[in-house]
């Protein structure tokens, strides 16, 4: 199970990543139950992280627009599991999209400090 929390009506979750094969890093990603993909950060972090370049992509906004976004790959901690993941560079804050909730609950208590969890379908 995953916990997080509402902050400015935003549910946040804490993603640990692996930073170059060994080393972690917690980033905490607002929940966008809009976006299809499994993450994004800014490209200023990709930068910092140093993420392995896969390819350039159209990606499809929600008012229906296109941009060219790189994707890169990430380990994340997910679960106390390893699992590999693409993470696109753009926007402003990191996000957490359905690609990555996919066949799990999510509960969000919307509320200022409101629980946020995500866990194992039943």
């Amino acid at each position: 199970m995953r916990h997080g929390t509402v902050v400015g009506l935003q549910a946040r979750l804490g993603v640990v990543l692996r930073h170059q094969g060994s080393s972690e890093i917690e980033i905490e990603f607002v929940i966008d139950t809009g976006f299809e993909g499994f993450l994004t950060l800014p490209p200023a972090a990709i930068v910092e992280l140093g993420l392995p370049y896969i390819a350039k992509i159209q990606a499809n906004l929600a008012d229906n627009s296109s941009i060219t976004t790189n994707v890169y790959a990430v380990t994340i901690v997910w679960n106390g599991v390893d699992r590999d993941v693409v993470v696109l560079g753009m926007g402003r804050r990191p996000l957490i999209g359905t690609g990555l909730l996919e066949e799990y609950h999510l509960s969000i208590d919307f509320c200022e400090g409101g629980t946020v969890l995500v866990d194992n379908i039943l």
